[in-house]
């Protein structure tokens, strides 16, 4: 069998979005995953094997889908729900013809968690996998019967398959990271700093004081995550926004695209104060003044950041 070079090369990048989940008592807990939407159809197919390995599919050939349908093979029990087509995730994927049931491609199986890309890539060159990766965590393992026109041409000539075919895909959820910080709000007093507001999905606006910015270096903590501890030793998943004192202009912010992997070094002085022992889950307010700023900065600039998640060295996305 083929393996999927650079975690699918032939997908390119849109949004296409998946239904965000209500509020509860946990974020996995309160999301309404649908495990079986055709049974009719999926128990056409069997998969076998350990969910750490490329699966062993069999189908009962020729399978003709006359819609995408979806079965969860294994019940993931990680913590953080995929609820946003812009999600950082890890994935293992094989492909399988629903016409010979011969394997088509498969991604590497090995365990690596260093090919993280948002699940708008995947959804791009596979439309079928949006409701059938929605709620999913770690450790789910999901097949899916993708019926003709669920996959655009450029993706199913790749594989050399016709207009007319339906394919067998089985989904293998190695990691996800979290689409905003979700961790406990704190209570700060406020005095003198700016304000922030957050947007359904968690994009923060900022409100500016109308005083005197700050002379030296402040943090705090908005919201207090539990997960991993960040450390200058790992890139770590963040959302942030940066804008000026002053104007009150927005200089920088990853929520116009997608969450971002940096290494601490790379950032400011204040920047790198702010994040580095924090955990994951975390929302941290900044006001950073031009010493502690980047390279010529004669601005005090604010700074919101979500940590997301903490990567592998070699933590890497396409964009």
């Amino acid at each position: 069998m083929r393996k999927i070079p650079a975690a699918l090369a032939l997908l390119s990048l849109t949004a296409v979005a998946l239904v965000g989940c209500a509020s509860g008592d946990g974020p996995a807990a309160s999301c309404s995953r649908t495990t079986d939407t055709g049974s009719s159809t999926m128990d056409l197919i069997s998969v076998t094997g350990s969910a750490t390995s490329a699966p062993k599919v069999e189908v009962n050939t020729p399978l003709h889908a006359t819609t995408t349908q979806f079965s969860d093979v294994i019940r993931g029990d990680g913590e953080v729900p995929i609820t946003s087509d812009a999600q950082m995730i890890v994935l293992d994927v094989a492909l399988v013809s629903a016409s010979t049931g011969k394997t088509l491609v498969t991604t590497p199986y090995d365990g690596d968690e260093s090919r993280v890309y948002p699940v708008s890539q995947w959804v791009q060159s596979f439309p079928g996998f949006d409701d059938a990766l929605h709620c999913a965590t770690a450790g789910t393992r999901v097949a899916v019967a993708i019926a003709p026109g669920g996959v655009p041409e450029a993706s199913l000539s790749s594989l050399g398959m016709s207009a007319g075919d339906s394919l067998v895909a089985v989904l293998d959820v190695r990691k996800v990271f979290l689409a905003a910080a979700d961790g406990s709000p704190v209570y700060n007093d406020g005095f003198g700093m700016p304000a922030v507001v957050r947007a359904p999905d968690g994009r923060p606006g900022v409100i500016v004081p109308d005083s005197v910015a700050p002379k030296t270096f402040k943090a705090q903590v908005l919201k207090r995550g539990d997960g991993a501890k960040v450390s200058a030793d790992h890139p770590v998943l963040l959302h942030y926004t940066i804008v000026n004192w002053t104007d009150k202009s927005v200089v920088e912010t990853t929520w116009d695209s997608q969450a971002e992997f940096v290494t601490l070094s790379t950032k400011s002085k204040g920047f790198q104060k702010a994040v580095e022992g924090q955990r994951v889950g975390s929302q941290v307010l900044a006001v950073i003044p031009p010493a502690d700023g980047v390279s010529g900065a004669t601005d005090t600039q604010i700074a919101v950041i979500d940590i997301l998640g903490v990567g592998p060295d070699a933590a890497t996305t396409t964009q």
